[in-house]
C-alpha cells in the first residue's frame, strides 16, 4: 500500500492537520524510546473531541492497543487502532508543562537557543490549537503513542523505559474527518535526565472500509455501537 503523504516529526516538534475519514495513520519510532502525544477532534465540529474516560471505561482498559478505538464525547469513533507492534500505548500520564520541563532538564528559552530550546507538550499543543481556531481551554487528555505507563496495587504510576524499540510502529484508521494534533515531547513520567531525542515518522495511507468482521468493531460491543453512531452521523449529512 503506497503512502499518500509522509513527514518526520523531529524531537520537540509539533504538527497539526485535517485528515479525512478512511485513511491510515502510521507512526514509526525511528529510534528506541519514542513518545508522541496525540489529540483528535472532529474536523467538522471542533467541539467534539477525543474523550479519554469514555474510551477507557467502554473498553475496560487503561491503555490502548490493536482493536481499541478512540471515542469522542458524542459516542462516535474518531479513530481505530488497526495495527500495533508494541501492545501498549499510554492514556493516563498526560503531557509535559513548561515548569516541569525546566525543572527536569534545565531552563531553556527560545530567545536564547532558538530551535535548540526544549519544548513542552503543553506549549506545542497550545500553538497548534490556536492555529486551528481553538485554545488552551480545548486541551484534553492525550494518547502517548509508544509509551507504557502502568499502576501498581497501591495506585502508583510507573513508566517502562525499555518499552519502545527502534522501528516499532502503530497504525490508526480514521473513522471520521479529524483534526489531528501531534507533539513529539517527552512522557511526563520518563525518568531520563536527558531530554529524549527520538524522531517519529508519520505516514498517511489509504484504508479499506471497515467490513462486518472488522477486528476493531468487534473488539467490544461498545465499539460497534460507536461505529453505528458514526455511520448515522454521516448518513444524515448525505456523506
Amino acid at each position: 500500500m503506497s503512502s499518500i503523504w509522509s513527514k518526520t516529526i523531529q524531537p520537540g516538534g509539533k504538527w497539526s492537520g485535517t485528515v479525512s475519514r478512511g485513511r491510515l495513520l502510521r507512526f514509526t519510532a525511528l529510534e528506541a524510546g519514542a513518545n508522541l502525544s496525540l489529540l483528535l477532534y472532529n474536523a467538522k465540529d471542533l467541539t467534539e473531541r477525543y474523550n479519554m474516560p469514555d474510551t477507557l471505561k467502554a473498553q475496560y482498559t487503561s491503555h490502548l492497543t490493536k482493536g481499541n478505538v478512540l471515542m469522542s464525547d458524542n459516542g462516535r469513533l474518531l479513530a481505530s487502532i488497526v495495527e500495533d507492534q508494541l501492545g501498549w500505548h499510554d492514556t493516563i500520564s498526560g503531557y509535559t508543562s513548561r515548569k516541569a520541563t525546566d525543572a527536569k532538564y534545565g531552563r531553556t528559552a527560545y530567545q536564547e537557543l532558538r530551535n535548540e530550546w526544549l519544548r513542552s507538550g503543553q506549549e506545542n499543543f497550545a500553538v497548534e490549537l490556536v492555529r486551528n481556531g481553538l485554545g488552551v481551554r480545548d486541551l484534553v487528555p492525550v494518547v502517548n503513542l509508544f509509551s507504557k505507563v502502568f499502576c501498581d496495587e497501591q495506585g502508583r504510576m510507573h513508566f517502562s523505559p525499555e518499552h519502545c524499540r527502534a522501528g516499532a510502529a502503530v497504525t490508526l484508521r480514521t473513522d471520521m474527518d479529524v483534526l489531528l494534533v501531534l507533539s513529539n515531547t517527552p512522557n511526563p513520567l520518563d525518568p531520563s535526565s536527558e531530554y529524549p531525542s527520538v524522531p517519529v515518522h508519520f505516514e498517511v495511507l489509504e484504508a479499506d472500509a471497515a467490513a462486518e468482521d472488522d477486528y476493531c468493531l468487534n473488539y467490544r460491543p461498545e465499539n460497534r455501537r460507536a461505529y453505528e453512531n458514526t455511520q448515522e452521523y454521516y448518513l444524515l449529512q448525505g456523506l
